[in-house]
């Protein structure tokens, strides 16, 4: 077996097609999009490169490829290394090869551990590794592998450092009674205002869920503060697709204190692209897009200020959903993104609101010094 660094158009090529012959045989799967995952090693297109180093492996065996991965660092946070894009055959020489080379060049850069599988990049795509339901399609952006290659991983000595889980809920579920009550107290109280964006701009929907991502989570650790810049260039991103019917604020005294973010399912339009949105992928998706063949939304982000979780902000907002836009879109159901076990204030929530785990992820760390004791991620409190 043989590692080669991916530099030219033709290992840039094996990497994107390897993807293709691990899951030839496997109807669920819907593949990323090339140009999203070239877009991640792009200096001019991925913002990490500023503060970050990245690189990436195929492994073949007999000229034909069987692995790959991508390893990185922020040399800001210097001592967590991460990989990504892990992809193998049911083979644990070969997966060994790949993390051997990931930790080797990055104890080089100095860190003292890696994550896996995870994104040179934001948290909302290509993150984890999936560990329950391996029976459904994935959701736009969210990995899909093998159930072997958590046994992969597991032997080479990664641990857990964080489970993720991802909800579904039915549209027309009813809230349940309690929320309800909060509901109708929030909708009273003329300081609190749940409205969708379609009256808002793209900048001033980046700036308000800005200033709710850190009051829910900044500070917190592997959370930093989101800046302005950061914020705009995922609402720019989403541009092409959002639905401004679907992203949903709570407002106290004008200020925005919670956000239900959602986007239409892309992957019920993408499995007709078969991973590539060329000339002929991109009219297949605005046909999809103007037919409004997507049914599900996507809840990628599902966030309340600290000082009003656990006071009915959530359900209101669930319930706002249900009158404005169940059986007034074409949505009946909507999966929220993944929630860190880390967070189980937002896990409870979600259990209230009557919407069922269906999906789990894992993100992984193996710690260099294998004397080191290894803790779990700290809980938010």
């Amino acid at each position: 077996m043989q590692i080669i660094e991916v530099k030219d158009s033709k290992t840039i090529k094996d990497f994107l097609n390897l993807p293709y012959k691990i899951y030839q045989n496997d109807k669920n799967w819907i593949p990323h999009l090339k140009q999203d995952i070239e877009k991640v090693f792009n200096p001019e297109q991925n913002k990490a490169h500023a503060n970050g180093k990245i690189i990436r492996w195929i492994l073949k065996d007999n000229n034909q490829t069987i692995g790959r991965v991508a390893a990185f660092i922020n040399h800001e946070e210097v001592s967590n290394g991460g990989i990504g894009f892990f992809e193998c055959i049911n083979n644990q020489d070969a997966a060994n090869k790949l993390f051997d080379i990931s930790k080797e060049w990055l104890t080089k850069q100095g860190a003292e551990l890696m994550d896996g599988s995870i994104n040179f990049g934001e948290k909302n795509m290509f993150w984890g590794v999936l560990t329950e339901n391996f029976t459904e399609p994935n959701s736009y952006s969210m990995n899909y592998n093998p159930v072997y290659y958590n046994d992969l991983f597991k032997a080479y000595g990664f641990e857990v450092y964080y489970n993720q889980l991802m909800y579904k809920r039915d549209m027309e579920t009813p809230v349940r009674e309690v929320f309800l009550r909060k509901y109708d107290r929030i909708i009273e109280d003329q300081d609190f205002k749940i409205e969708n964006v379609k009256n808002l701009s793209l900048n001033q929907i980046a700036d308000n869920f800005k200033t709710v991502y850190n009051a829910a989570w900044g500070g917190h650790d592997g959370f930093k503060d989101m800046h302005e810049k950061t914020a705009r260039k995922i609402m720019s991103t989403l541009k092409p697709i959002y639905d401004p019917e679907i992203m949903v604020f709570v407002y106290y005294k004008n200020k925005p204190i919670a956000f239900y973010i959602n986007i239409p399912e892309l992957n019920e339009i993408f499995k007709y692209v078969n991973g590539n949105l060329n000339w002929i992928g991109k009219l297949k998706f605005l046909y999809h897009k103007w037919k409004k063949t997507p049914k599900t939304m996507v809840g990628i982000v599902f966030g309340v200020d600290k000082a009003f979780q656990s006071k009915g902000v959530e359900g209101a907002m669930i319930k706002w959903s249900q009158l404005n836009i169940a059986g007034k879109t074409q949505y009946n159901r909507t999966v929220l993104t993944w929630i860190g076990d880390f967070n189980p204030k937002m896990l409870k929530v979600c259990d209230n609101l009557g919407a069922k785990v269906f999906r789990k992820y894992a993100t992984y760390r193996f710690l260099f010094d294998r004397e080191k004791p290894f803790t779990r991620c700290p809980i938010i409190d």
